[in-house]
């Protein structure tokens, strides 16, 4: 894939995005699901009224900054409601998420080229990204979990650029990145979950690098992955600056299509090495720069985001308002269908065995105004379903989840195969990129998943936003690998899978912008009684 047609997908996604984000944004002229909570607080940031808030506040100042500049827009505005305590337009509570969630698909094929350096990846991982549910409906409305996950993703693509530079160019990216790990936890306390997954990589790196200080490791081993794609590696011109020689060596990569599952090709040996991705260079970065950049300084962000909600609620100081937010969420009540019909445990989440709906009415026909409060039509009246479901693309999230698994099995057979050979445990000295990518994105779907397991409260399946975004790469990783493969096999299987995604996201797409739809269609979707 040439750079133009690589910067012409971007695009082409980018505009999908954000054509789906705002097309009839201001079609529920209401508060849809925690509406009633973010809309409002955003307003009475504008209306200078106090209120208690369970979550930092940075969503909600970006909310009541979408309001006022959307308020002096003149258009948008023929549509109005009372319900966010001023007389505000849907669109104006709405547009501006709608807009930030048209990015995340971007900012998540960066992630995937900054990672390997392979355009397909990324454009994958954009466009798996840009077909999943959930995120469309959570752009779609003031809430707050867009948020969360771009700062947080904005914080790992700049974790990842810093360890591609060096010196001064370095220390601006982590800079960067630790003002937007900051702004994530500034969103919601679990985007202190990104961070986590910045430190665990860096461990493992130094663990790694540790292992082959023993005597007993294996220094100089290279995996098969790695010597193919040395082997594959191309030379550019000797005359040929730097950025054109990268741009020569990326262009035959693509061209070759040399992949996990192929056998090497006989292309000549190139100076300008392929096998290469940001995270070799984890241990670069000292305790000291780790604590600095991605430490304090995203605690300093947090600290000055309480600034403004403290001066307009005097109520309560910087340490009494954290306590009162933990006391709000230890007495939600325990995590069934008793606290909340939609609470869903983390271990739910991946299999999307329990989504919820943020909007639900019903109506005679498709021309009758839909009631802003009321409840629905009994069920023999029922000719228009209007439904907002907060649930993901299944296919998309089930070939996720097995690209994952797939990657955990990858990661823990290069360390059993050396041991059932040799009897003993070894560590390659120099992993390949493939191995990397399977670490970075495996450990940050853990440390955004797994720390939900000790949570006792109700949660809902939108808490799993931040660690589906891995489930994207993996999923986009494993097609690359298939779509690059030698074997004709393989490739099929990466085309059938993008197919069915794509597909799959066209069926369910009314569930997530809330088009009527018979009771018939309704039911055509709600594969399982538990998605109702």
């Amino acid at each position: 894939m040439t750079k133009k047609w690589f910067r012409i997908g971007l695009a082409g996604i980018f505009l999908l995005s954000l054509a789906l984000r705002f097309w009839g944004l201001e079609r529920f002229n209401t508060l849809v699901f925690d509406e009633v909570y973010f809309a409002k607080f955003g307003n009475n940031y504008l209306t200078h009224t106090p209120f208690f808030n369970a979550h930092p506040p940075l969503s909600q100042y970006l909310i009541g900054i979408g309001i006022w500049i959307g308020s002096h827009i003149p258009f948008g505005h023929e549509i109005v409601n009372g319900l966010t305590g001023s007389l505000r337009s849907p669109w104006t509570y709405r547009w501006l998420n709608a807009l930030t969630g048209s990015f995340v698909p971007l900012v998540v094929a960066a992630i995937a080229y900054q990672l390997s350096h392979r355009r397909s990846f990324a454009i994958l991982a954009g466009l798996f990204t840009a077909c999943d549910g959930i995120f469309l409906v959570e752009s779609r409305y003031a809430l707050s979990n867009i948020y969360i996950v771009i700062f947080g993703l904005l914080g790992q693509w700049f974790l990842l650029l810093a360890l591609d530079n060096q010196n001064q160019q370095r220390s601006f990216w982590l800079v960067l990145a630790g003002i937007n790990f900051g702004a994530s936890v500034g969103t919601k306390w679990n985007g202190l979950w990104f961070l986590l997954g910045a430190y665990l990589i860096w461990v493992t790196a130094w663990i790694i690098q540790g292992m082959h200080s023993f005597p007993n490791s294996k220094l100089h081993f290279r995996s098969s992955t790695e010597g193919r794609r040395q082997d594959s590696a191309a030379v550019a011109s000797p005359r040929a600056s730097a950025e054109n020689r990268r741009e020569e060596a990326e262009n035959r990569r693509e061209e070759a299509g040399v992949t996990i599952y192929s056998p090497p090709l006989p292309i000549p040996d190139y100076p300008f090495p392929l096998s290469q991705t940001p995270l070799q260079n984890l241990t670069q970065v000292n305790v000291f720069q780790m604590l600095f950049y991605l430490g304090i300084i995203p605690a300093f962000i947090y600290s000055i985001i309480w600034i403004p909600h403290l001066q307009l609620d005097k109520r309560y100081g910087f340490i009494a308002v954290h306590q009162e937010i933990l006391k709000f969420h230890l007495h939600l009540g325990g995590n069934s269908s008793d606290v909340h019909p939609y609470c869903a445990a983390w271990y739910k989440w991946p299999l999307m065995t329990r989504p919820m709906a943020y909007y639900y009415q019903t109506a005679e026909t498709i021309t009758e105004p839909l009631p802003v409060m009321g409840p629905p039509l009994p069920p023999g009246a029922v000719k228009i379903i209007y439904d907002v479901h907060a649930m993901g693309n299944p296919f998309l999230w089930w070939f996720g989840l097995a690209a994952i698994l797939f990657l955990v099995g990858m990661l823990v057979a290069q360390v059993l195969i050396p041991l059932v050979k040799e009897k003993r445990f070894s560590v390659p000295a120099t992993l390949s990129v493939d191995t990397w990518i399977g670490l970075y994105l495996v450990l940050n779907y853990a440390a955004n998943l797994l720390p939900w397991v000790k949570v006792t409260r109700c949660v809902f399946i939108y808490h799993y936003m931040c660690a589906l975004v891995f489930v994207f790469l993996a999923i986009a990783w494993f097609v690359d690998q298939c779509l690059r493969s030698y074997y004709q096999q393989m490739r099929a299987v990466g085309v059938t899978i993008t197919f069915i995604i794509v597909v799959a996201f066209i069926f369910w797409m009314p569930v997530y912008l809330g088009l009527p739809l018979s009771p018939e269609d309704y039911k055509l979707r709600m594969w399982f009684n538990s998605w109702i």
